[in-house]
């Protein structure tokens, strides 16, 4: 980006005036993905028929700042992007009965000193920059000035609950998302493998991460989380975002990652690979067990059944295997009990969550609504159960110390039961090597 900030110059009438002239009119249609406004304006429906008579305000937030003037990309707030279908800096929308208002910073075109002068909005510096009236004819919604707006932006958890609640069934069209954002995933599993050699020999984890990313954002908006790459005993490590190390290849290579498409709803896949394409004796033995808790708690999914069944499914697995291994200080039973979860020293996280617009979907939903609740057709979740050895964990012998395994699917919950989509990966160790070798 330049290094240099607007010049000082908007006390220069006659520059002032010689900046507004001559300029043609560029191409300022709105970004708008297709099918995203008619998706919007179904959501606005569904939200009216969940709050009636009620008035909701939802900001589009602002860009966190780097470091002094320089911010990270911006990304829509999740619930104002499944209202409107739109991405804008500091938009905030009304919605009544399910009409609305987009309130937009108005942009700085050819004429208006912020045009050259304006780093954030004007249009000389950020591109071609849609107006109130370009945004109303591409979302079929009124749109008006920022300035205009006169509700106040609080915050309704009511209507933030509401809304979570809402976005766990996704439409068509959603589902449509995800299911490009993980093929799209897929692939990028497939680029990394390929790039394995070149990590091994000494690119290391920044190598494979860096190679995820610029496909995710070659073929969608980037990824749609931090992409966790973790080798030999960095696999045990839950958010291993860093990635400085090297990847070694007698180790394990876990792989958690996911593309955000341009709708803003991403994946969320997990793979873990031999590095050398073979998986040890004792890396087998721990992936065999992840292997068979994931499958426990993918039979577990469906319409009709508790969320929290497939955890409960994949945890006595895990719990049974341990105990089998020798490393539960209790009876499975207690280890299984409320007052016992012995077997969560190896795996401590949950094993599944909504996804959708974020990673982690639908999370400010009542528990009531979300851990409590019956899986639903239409609802998109994770099952993603592992074991984490951590190397300086002296609980666990030698030769299964520094081992990290997970393995993460995405499902959509059918009538009649469920959908992996991200199925064209391989789960069991046999199939990953084969995959592995056919890249």
């Amino acid at each position: 980006m330049s290094k240099d900030r607007p010049p000082k110059l908007t006390g220069i009438p006659a520059f002032n005036a010689y900046m507004g002239t001559r300029w043609d009119t560029p191409d300022r249609t709105p970004p708008v993905v297709p099918g995203a406004a008619e998706a919007a304006a179904a959501h606005r429906a569904r939200l009216a028929e969940a709050l009636p008579g009620r008035t909701v305000v939802v900001a589009a937030g602002e860009a966190p700042v780097r470091s002094n003037d320089t911010a990270y990309d911006f990304r829509p707030d999740s619930d104002f992007y499944w209202l409107t279908g739109c991405a804008v800096e500091n938009a905030v929308v009304v919605v009544r009965d399910g009409g609305a208002v987009l309130h937009i910073p108005p942009p700085a075109h050819p004429g208006e000193p912020g045009f050259w002068s304006d780093a954030r909005y004007g249009e000389l510096w950020v591109g071609a920059a849609p107006g109130p009236g370009d945004w109303a004819r591409a979302l079929g919604i009124e749109v008006r000035p920022l300035a205009e707006l006169r509700e106040e932006v609080r915050p309704d958890p009511e209507a933030a609950r509401a809304l979570a609640s809402l976005r766990m069934y996704k439409d068509a069209w959603e589902t449509g998302q995800l299911r490009q954002a993980v093929d799209r995933t897929v692939e990028g599993f497939a680029e990394v493998v390929r790039e394995i050699p070149a990590a091994i020999a000494g690119r290391g984890e920044r190598w494979l991460q860096g190679t995820f990313d610029r496909y995710a954002r070659a073929y969608g908006n980037g990824p749609g989380y931090a992409s966790i790459v973790g080798s030999g005993r960095h696999a045990p490590t839950l958010h291993w975002v860093r990635c400085d190390g090297p990847v070694l290849p007698e180790e394990l290579l876990l792989l958690d990652m996911g593309v955000e498409v341009a709708s803003h709803y991403t994946a969320d896949v997990t793979r873990t690979f031999p590095a050398s394409g073979r998986f040890s004796a004792a890396q087998r033995q721990v992936h065999d067990l992840v292997e068979k808790a994931h499958r426990a708690g993918l039979a577990a999914v469906g319409p009709g059944r508790r969320f929290s069944e497939f955890h409960h499914a994949a945890m006595e697995v895990i719990a049974h295997g341990l105990d089998d291994w020798g490393l539960l200080p209790v009876s499975v039973d207690e280890a299984l009990s409320d007052h016992g979860q012995q077997h969560r020293r190896y795996l401590i996280c949950g094993i599944g969550h909504h996804l959708g617009l974020d990673v982690h979907d639908c999370a400010r939903a009542a528990p009531e609504a979300y851990h409590d609740a019956a899986m639903g057709e239409g609802m998109v979740l994770t099952v993603e159960p592992g074991l984490y050895f951590h190397a300086h964990d002296l609980t666990v012998p030698p030769e299964l110390r520094g081992i990290g395994v997970r393995i993460e699917d995405d499902i959509l919950i059918t009538a009649e039961g469920s959908d992996v989509l991200s199925r064209a990966l391989p789960l069991d160790a046999d199939g990953l090597e084969e995959w592995m070798a056919d890249r």
